[in-house]
């Protein structure tokens, strides 16, 4: 598996984002999806990766800037035919890698808190991220995880 930078112009990488958004959608309330849009990705405060094998994309993830040397993961994301194979540790691995090599201090995210979400929170767990208050302008949701991680 290779982890690439990537400019989210690839037709591979478009179509999982829409897994992604079509999946949260399906999941969460219209008020409670707080993923980006491939517009909202492609802002300069922002860096996404994918996960790849050959021509094939596996996963993706992204990290966005907040400032004053904390920063949040978003749209962390492995496609339905390659889940549970280890790409979203390896992603996960990768970003939290990335953020230490920023300087940042903190890293924020925001998952869901029903049960299609479990799997991300009991992931970001292992990594040592706890659950916290509502961060960067998000507000209390009971559709909403948040959880913290110090680097």
């Amino acid at each position: 598996m290779q982890i690439r930078l990537d400019d989210l112009r690839g037709p591979e990488v478009l179509a999982l984002l829409e897994e992604h958004l079509a999946h949260m959608r399906a999941s969460s309330p219209p008020g409670s999806v707080h993923a980006l849009d491939l517009d909202a990705l492609r802002q300069p405060h922002i860096r996404f990766w994918g996960a790849w094998r050959g021509n094939e994309l596996l996963g993706c993830g992204a990290l966005m800037a907040l400032g004053a040397g904390e920063g949040e993961i978003k749209s962390m994301r492995t496609a339905a035919r390659h889940q549970r194979q280890g790409v979203a540790r390896t992603l996960l691995t990768h970003l939290v890698d990335q953020a230490r090599a920023s300087g940042w201090h903190t890293l924020w995210l925001e998952t869901g808190s029903n049960e299609p979400f479990a799997p991300a929170r009991k992931l970001y767990a292992s990594f040592g991220f706890e659950v916290c208050e509502p961060f960067a302008g998000y507000t209390e949701d009971p559709h909403s995880t948040f959880m913290r991680r110090r680097l």
